[in-house]
């Protein structure tokens, strides 16, 4: 990808402050990002923030998406509900790149509660820059999880 990816970001209560560290984070690296809520630490119901976003990104109108809570287990499964979407729960380096390189994932979830805040703005770093591994197995795994795809 040689422009930078438009970013689309939403958390609940418990992601809240990270969410706000990231979105000022990319802004300042040039990135086009939209914060779909939630607006406040006050507690909320994440599906409700997190389904637009995915919804967003599977429509095309982000190129990637960002979704952060307490832990990330419960965003990243609504999201992965959105047909479309792949969302990879990072926690390490290794995790954040391998969902794009080998998952071709298009969007991450991060924990507050799991992963220090410098450490959630490297692995949105990471997942940013890295590029999927086209060709060969990894394609053809991530292609076997379409429904649409026709399997031998």
């Amino acid at each position: 990808m040689d422009a930078k990816p438009t970013v689309a970001v939403a958390s609940d209560h418990a992601g809240y402050r990270y969410k706000s560290a990231i979105i000022s984070h990319l802004m300042k690296k040039g990135y086009a990002v939209k914060d779909f809520g939630a607006y406040s630490a006050e507690a909320s119901d994440y599906p409700i923030w997190i389904r637009p976003c995915a919804e967003a990104v599977a429509r095309g109108e982000y190129d990637r998406g960002i979704v952060l809570g307490g832990s990330g287990n419960g965003e990243a499964i609504v999201a992965n509900k959105v047909p479309g979407v792949r969302c990879a729960l990072v926690f390490s380096d290794e995790t954040a790149r391998w969902g794009r390189e080998h998952n071709n994932a298009n969007c991450i979830a991060i924990g507050e509660r799991t992963v220090a805040e410098a450490d959630s703005l490297r692995l949105v770093d990471i997942f940013l820059t890295t590029a999927f591994d086209a060709g060969g197995r990894h394609e053809r795994r991530v292609n076997l999880i379409e429904p649409t795809i026709q399997h031998p």
